[in-house]
């Protein structure tokens, strides 16, 4: 189920992020998204290791994101929230790559809940993103 991205699924994983993007960060302005398109494409998804989980057509259903034991990434398709695959992507950052932080934007409410109910707590702050927005930052860490 859970299985390695390739650089030939970055296309696929981008059209995920975008419309997990546009149906969680609402937040965000549509020229963010488009600024952030292309990094992600070209410079961030070669920054981490990757994976993802297919529905039984084959078509991409999230994916998740790891370097140095932090969660970089990890987002659904809108289509497949709710259905616990957020879960088994963070048990095999936890459980299998080592994985005990993550930075969550404090304007993503379900998200800054889902990473606390597995157990994350809040460490720090960042009034800005890393590339200078005005999204607050959480910094969290598995307890």
């Amino acid at each position: 189920m859970l299985a390695a991205i390739t650089p030939a699924d970055y296309p696929e994983v981008v059209d995920v992020w975008e419309a997990s993007v546009r149906a969680t960060h609402h937040f965000i302005t549509e020229d963010d998204i488009q600024t952030f398109k292309p990094l992600i494409l070209n410079q961030y998804l070669d920054m981490v290791d990757l994976f993802g989980i297919r529905d039984e057509t084959g078509r991409l259903l999230g994916f998740l994101g790891v370097a140095d034991h932090k969660v970089e990434m990890l987002f659904l398709h809108p289509d497949a929230r709710g259905k616990g695959l957020g879960r088994i992507f963070m048990n095999h950052a936890i459980n299998t790559l080592g994985a005990t932080k993550v930075d969550v934007n404090e304007d993503n409410p379900q998200a800054v809940g889902f990473y606390q109910h597995l157990g994350f707590r809040t460490v720090g702050r960042s009034e800005l993103d890393p590339n200078g927005n005005p999204y607050p930052i959480l910094h969290l860490e598995l307890v």
